[in-house]
């Protein structure tokens, strides 16, 4: 995905006039810093705290990719499994559908206990998130294989085994990277909800413990920075599979 400086020029106006709009309500309203601290107290907490916020946005980072390195994995492996297997999508798919129907903040709380307060409980978390808009994307994209090119595989021989690999997989890629995308999106909000349940560490923890000490100032800059987290991982996911599927790219909107 090439630079587009027409979109980072509309993302940089977008973002001064929410600034904007935040300072006037504050400057408007005069609501209590406890409440809703004004722009200017935010950004001196950046620029007083960085060393501290950098460091706890690193681990919710880490927490983010890890999650979603394996998230990817499961749910490809899931949505080969779903595609291929008769069985499987008798079986294993209503599974896949009720473990999503599950609230996250219900069974944050065991995973903590399960996996402890460390990186493990929250990776656990993200990939329970993500896992499924992946083998959704996926599976659907593997289902919608062109027939026409299935039939043709199919008199000349082909195995299921090299049809699967060499028509099906090819053709669906474009509906991983759409899933790809959203997992991307939702990650940190794994990640954030296993650090607000138990953690020592990571912007999640940062948020919880500030709340409690009615530090919002600090609250609002581990939440900038968390979006800017967010907004970095999914733009560098959208430029790798731009990069590795470049045939996707055909589909989306200029």
């Amino acid at each position: 995905m090439n630079f587009n400086p027409a979109a980072a020029l509309r993302g940089l106006i977008t973002a001064i006039v929410l600034i904007a709009i935040w300072y006037a309500a504050v400057r408007l309203f005069a609501p209590p810093p406890f409440i809703l601290p004004g722009p200017e107290r935010v950004f001196a907490t950046l620029i007083s705290d960085w060393r501290y916020l950098l460091g706890q946005a690193s681990v919710t980072l880490a927490e983010i990719v890890l999650g979603l390195i394996v998230g990817t994995f499961i749910g490809v492996g899931m949505a080969l499994l779903v595609a291929t297997s008769g069985f499987a999508r008798r079986w294993v798919l209503p599974l896949l559908i009720f473990s999503q129907a599950l609230p996250v903040f219900a069974i944050a709380p065991l995973l903590v206990v399960w996996f402890g307060f460390g990186l493990a409980s929250k990776i656990v978390m993200t990939t329970i998130i993500i896992f499924f808009p992946i083998t959704s994307a996926f599976q659907d994209g593997l289902r919608r294989t062109d027939q026409g090119l299935l039939d043709l595989a199919r008199l000349n021989g082909a195995s299921r085994l090299t049809t699967l690999r060499l028509i099906r997989v090819p053709a669906a890629l474009p509906a991983l990277a759409s899933g790809l995308r959203v997992a991307a999106a939702a990650a940190p909000i794994g990640a954030v909800v296993g650090e607000w349940v138990g953690a020592s560490a990571g912007l999640g923890y940062v948020m919880l413990y500030a709340n409690a000490r009615a530090q919002i100032d600090v609250m609002f800059a581990a939440l900038l920075i968390l979006g800017l987290v967010a907004a970095f991982l999914w733009f560098a996911v959208d430029a790798l599979l731009a990069r590795l599927i470049p045939w996707s790219e055909q589909r989306r909107p200029s």
